[in-house]
């Protein structure tokens, strides 16, 4: 992927990310409203709609069709931060260099306001064309976007994160904690595109296991970050999770280890593709910015 066509798929995503909620469309009370848009035009990377937007042409699939379902990711992800920036849970102030959502709107418009994006996420992707003109394809993608984001993915990975706090939990709860908590999402939005671009079984299977191995990627080099990295290069304050005695890679292992864990991913994110062509070129490209990221 020329470095165009990511860009190009982050603009279709920015450009399309606060219509769907609009005042035509969606009867939001003005200052839930305000704290939504307030998150949701943060700044974010949307790596994870951009996921889902190149799984899918990586198997044929409209882009057009497919960006609801790349939104309603990126409210549930959205929703997921300021829920996690909230006192009971990770209790952080700032978010990519803004006051978090509860500290700009009150702990509890915070709280409705990621309950409201979680909701209309799935009023959105049932609203969708593709849905109805593909119904199945759409029942089977929101299923796993709903498995990974819900109980046995990230807020169930969420809990098990707040119950190693200060525990003698080593690497296998770690490794746990991560696939639920950031590696689910990224791999429900790759299998989301291959399902609703059309993939084959295989396809699905494959762009499902390269999205595991992204979000681990993800979270390792998270962790490198929150002791590497700045406060303006973050966008929140670094070096929180070790003092918390939240479990990390660079604590567990050290961090030349982590940084080997890190290309090790890399590694396994882009043998997952080995069945593709150039046609995944943008889902390879992915993983290099990733690894690359500085905040």
């Amino acid at each position: 992927m020329a470095s165009s066509d990511f860009s190009r798929r982050l603009g279709m995503v920015e450009s399309r990310l606060l219509r769907f909620l609009g005042r035509g469309v969606c009867r939001i009370p003005e200052r839930l409203r305000e704290a939504m848009e307030y998150s949701l035009t943060a700044g974010g990377k949307r790596i994870r709609p951009v996921v889902l937007l190149s799984a899918g042409s990586a198997v044929g699939g409209n882009e057009e069709d497919l960006l609801p379902f790349a939104c309603a990711v990126e409210y549930i992800h959205t929703y997921s931060l300021i829920h996690d920036d909230l006192p009971a849970m990770d209790d952080d102030d700032f978010r990519r260099g803004r006051p978090s959502c509860h500290k700009a709107f009150g702990e509890a418009t915070a709280i409705l306001a990621g309950d409201a994006l979680l909701t209309e996420a799935f009023r959105v992707m049932g609203e969708s064309a593709l849905a109805r003109k593909e119904p199945g394809r759409a029942v089977a993608a929101m299923a796993v976007l709903a498995r990974g984001a819900g109980a046995e993915g990230m807020v169930g990975g969420q809990q098990l994160d707040l119950d190693a706090e200060k525990s003698e939990a080593g690497a296998p709860e770690k490794d746990e904690i991560d696939l639920r908590k950031t590696s689910a999402l990224l791999s429900a939005a790759a299998c989301m595109g291959g399902l609703l671009g059309g993939g084959n079984d295989s396809q699905v299977k494959d762009l499902s296991r390269y999205g595991r191995s992204l979000g681990l990627l993800f979270q390792v080099t998270d962790d490198i970050l929150d002791e590497t990295g700045s406060f303006e290069e973050m966008g929140k304050a670094v070096g929180k999770d070790r003092a918390r005695g939240k479990l990390t890679y660079p604590a567990l292992l050290g961090m030349p280890a982590a940084r080997a864990q890190a290309d090790r991913l890399a590694g396994e994110a882009l043998s997952a593709l080995s069945s593709f062509g150039e046609e995944a070129e943008g889902l390879r490209e992915i993983v290099r910015i990733v690894t690359a990221r500085r905040s």
